[in-house]
């Protein structure tokens, strides 16, 4: 498959080379994944459970060897430097972080104390670190309401919110989000897409966004990345994507007149038009 261009933009925030990633120094997972996130964008990947969503974020937020996970190949490039070497913490620092899937708060500290929390590598003191809590305050009034309600008591939406948030506090210049719209009401994942324009817009953040909801993840990014089994098959600017007949059918359930009974949908995934 010929890869085109996503951007010809100045050095992109982030770029992944190529990379491969083995667990337990056996399994092959990720086989030569590569994508570009420019300065500012909104970038998804996409694909079904499985696909390698979430150790590909992994590997770029070098949160893999906790799990006995490595990238063995390719290189990890964080505002044109190679980063895949470097701790959690540092890459923290240099203004990368990740939004697990699941939200992962604190659910026995209060709301605020979650967000206080994603300013532990900060080092320019109480005063700016309150000035941004209270811009987050201003971006997510629900939070300054439930403020000092214990995390694990507010709803799905509200958690999400939160590590949203958390990660916010760390002064981000990019944002790896991982399934936000997993568990939540089809009006509360609007409102969470509708949260990352924002951001996007008004604070300059970039995001790289992994997601299962395809329609959606499409209508706020400007390109996207669809995994299988470990590897990219197709790329392309968001609305291409959007209306591309094999993407429509497998990832939107779209076919038009043509649509194919269910009974023939599992021998025609195997010889996909990108595949082929």
């Amino acid at each position: 498959m010929t890869k085109t261009a996503p951007f010809p933009s100045p050095t992109p925030i982030l770029e992944v080379q190529n990379i491969e990633v083995i667990y337990n120094s056996i399994a092959l997972v990720l086989k030569g994944v590569s994508l570009t996130v420019p300065q500012g964008g909104i970038v998804a990947l996409l694909g079904a459970n499985g696909a390698g969503k979430t150790t590909t974020l992994k590997a770029i937020s070098n949160l893999l060897r906790a799990e006995r996970g490595e990238v063995t190949k390719g290189a990890i490039l964080f505002e044109g430097e190679r980063v895949e070497r470097l701790s959690a913490n540092d890459l923290v620092r240099r203004g990368a972080i990740q939004v697990m899937e699941g939200r992962h708060c604190f659910a026995h500290l209060t709301i605020e104390e979650n967000l206080l929390t994603g300013a532990f590598t900060r080092r320019d003191g109480r005063t700016a670190i309150r000035r941004d809590l209270e811009a987050i305050y201003a971006l997510f009034p629900r939070l300054k309401e439930r403020r000092q309600t214990q995390a694990g008591y507010a709803s799905g939406g509200e958690q999400q919110m939160c590590a949203i948030g958390r990660a916010m506090m760390s002064k981000p210049k990019l944002i790896l989000l991982d399934e936000p719209s997993m568990g939540l009401a089809p009006q509360v994942v609007e409102e969470i897409f509708a949260i990352v324009r924002r951001l996007n817009e008004r604070e300059g953040v970039s995001f790289l966004l992994a997601e299962q909801n395809t329609n959606i993840a499409l209508r706020y990014a400007s390109f996207g990345y669809i995994l299988e089994t470990g590897r990219v098959v197709l790329d392309g600017a968001a609305e291409a994507l959007r209306t591309n007949e094999d993407v429509r059918e497998f990832y939107l359930g779209v076919a038009g007149e043509n649509r194919r009974s269910f009974k023939t949908v599992k021998s025609y995934k195997r010889r996909k038009r990108w595949l082929a």
